[in-house]
């Protein structure tokens, strides 16, 4: 494998770090506690009761349209008010994709086989190919480079972004495309 290059990065909860945290991991310990207490009820109804919110969102447009909505406007860089990231258009387009695709179901899936299954990456392993990584400042979590490393090997880029959250390939296009092939280019 040439290379992965991620702008959501997923990491263990590392006991170590509980131990005695630098500051930076301080403020990731605490925006992970408030992450696990206010915003994982999608996690755990995606991941115990798929099928039962597949159905009522499959059946209802204006359910679907508010589920997806409201993940707009929390992981988006948007102050409360998803516009200020992404257009109408663009949040209808996404809406109608999984609408017209009947396709929501199936993307709760991969939620209720992390919830009934290992981690991906068993504790002592770690991923050893060279890893770029963009931050977004509203990216749900954003651990911190020492965190990282302990599970990501060869990270060979890290930038952090003015602008941008969790749908940052909607939100900032350009600036994510770019970092992609910036990380790639010297490894061709």
């Amino acid at each position: 494998m040439t290379g992965i290059h991620l702008n959501f990065l997923a990491v263990r909860r590392d006991p170590k770090m509980v131990a005695n945290p630098t500051p930076e991991e301080k403020v990731f310990l605490d925006q992970l506690n408030h992450f696990l207490k206010e915003e994982t009820g999608y996690q755990w109804i995606q991941g115990t009761k798929p099928t039962t919110l597949a159905f009522a969102l499959t059946d209802s447009p204006a359910g679907l349209a508010a589920w997806l909505v409201e993940k707009f406007r929390t992981w988006t860089d948007c102050d409360g008010n998803p516009e200020n990231a992404l257009t109408r258009d663009e949040m209808l387009a996404d809406i109608m994709l999984y609408w017209v695709t009947g396709a929501i179901g199936s993307s709760f899936w991969p939620y209720y086989a992390r919830m009934h299954g290992p981690w991906p990456i068993p504790e002592s392993s770690t991923v050893d190919v060279p890893i770029g990584y963009v931050e977004f400042p509203k990216e749900i979590l954003r651990p911190p480079r020492s965190v990282a490393e302990r599970m990501y090997t060869d990270i060979r880029r890290w930038t952090v972004m003015p602008k941008g959250g969790h749908f940052a390939a909607l939100e900032q296009p350009e600036a994510l495309s770019e970092e992609i092939r910036a990380f790639f280019r010297p490894l061709r």
